[in-house]
């Protein structure tokens, strides 16, 4: 199964909107094919194993990260070939939580004379497509808040000069989580101020991720950076408010329910899901971190943190009105710390929600 993981990696990048998976067939103690679903429309990873295997999969095991899909889609179902191979025995680390095929596998299989095992290295393969589990699970894509500060907790100069606070090494993994989401998104206040793509570059992908703007008034200049290339851009407005710009055909004002002329973030996740948004990484100013940690709508925060001093007169991290306790204070767990060139990166997750005005509203 922990091949079969590093098999779905294949996907890490162009899967979307399917989720990564990977599949080793195993005769005894041999690996006969072993394949992972690279693009939507291409052979899931079950097909692109029993291809490699060929008449060597007859009486095998195959072990899958995501139960084996029995419906069709753009491909025929993975259960169905599984069958027709004449495989001895499935492994599949965790359902899928899809509710078209959840569960339906193991009675296709079992029917079939085939034995069934589920449950193996299940936390592993779930964090494969954290996303996709959340999106079934939750009715939102699972959101990464992307942070760059510096020793003291700043991310720009007073002047609102930022560039560059990181190192290459640091930008570079920014792009690459880039190109792992869904989307990307950002408030119309950063694109007003730093007229950002938010594309991934130098990460050998073909795929671009959506780009979206909370935009409550739908204030982004058709020729903004974000607007140009051909991947599909969502300005999320207020409801009732109206695009005074032009937009190219790719670009799409959705109206958001909200307070006011602000969107409602839960809804807007909700609508994000609803257009197979698994993976939403968020890169945006300290009042609209603030907004969504405030709301307990971040899932894991990857902050970058460089060896420089901006002093107090620097803007801050996230901004937070309202706490005057600790025990208001949102806690989070660090899970993971690395060194990437001179600057280091945490990401960590929340473990105590927020306690202070949780509005779930947009200040942008």
């Amino acid at each position: 199964m922990a091949l079969a993981i590093q098999h779905a990696d294949v996907g890490r990048y162009t899967a979307h909107p399917n989720p990564r998976v990977g599949c080793v067939l195993v005769q005894g103690d041999q690996c006969v094919g072993a394949g992972g679903h690279r693009a939507a429309g291409e052979p899931h990873a079950e097909r692109m194993a029993l291809a490699a295997a060929g008449s060597q999969a007859a009486g095998a095991t195959a072990y899958v990260t995501l139960e084996p899909c029995s419906h069709f889609g753009r491909t025929p179902p993975c259960v169905d070939g599984l069958i027709e191979a004449g495989v001895s025995r499935v492994v599949y680390a965790c359902e899928d939580p899809n509710p078209r095929t959840r569960g339906r596998a193991r009675g296709r299989l079992e029917q079939a004379g085939i034995g069934v095992t589920t449950g193996v290295l299940a936390e592993a393969a779930r964090r494969l497509n954290p996303g996709f589990f959340q999106r079934f699970d939750a009715g939102r894509p699972w959101v990464r808040l992307k942070l760059a500060m510096s020793l003291d907790g700043r991310t720009a100069m007073a002047s609102g000069e930022s560039q560059w606070i990181t190192g290459e090494a640091a930008r570079l993994d920014v792009h690459r989580m880039r190109a792992e989401a869904s989307a990307i998104a950002t408030g119309v206040e950063t694109v007003l101020a730093d007229n950002p793509r938010l594309t991934a570059r130098g990460i050998d992908t073909d795929r671009q991720p959506t780009r979206v703007v909370f935009d409550s008034r739908y204030r982004t200049p058709a020729d903004a950076a974000v607007c140009a290339g051909d991947a599909p851009v969502l300005l999320l407005g207020a409801a009732g408010a109206h695009a005074a710009a032009a937009y190219p055909e790719h670009v799409e004002c959705l109206a958001v329910p909200g307070e006011g002329e602000q969107v409602d973030l839960g809804h807007a996740l909700q609508m994000l899901a609803g257009r197979d948004v698994h993976e939403l990484f968020v890169e945006c100013g300290a009042t609209l971190a603030g907004a969504l940690v405030a709301a307990n709508l971040v899932d894991e925060l990857v902050i970058y943190m460089a060896p420089r001093l901006l002093g107090n007169g620097a803007r801050g991290l996230v901004e937070l009105p309202g706490l005057e306790h600790l025990a208001q204070t949102p806690m989070l767990e660090i899970v993971d710390v690395r060194k990437l060139g001179a600057d280091w990166r945490m990401i960590a997750r929340p473990v105590m929600p927020a306690q202070a005005h949780p509005k779930a509203c947009s200040p942008v």
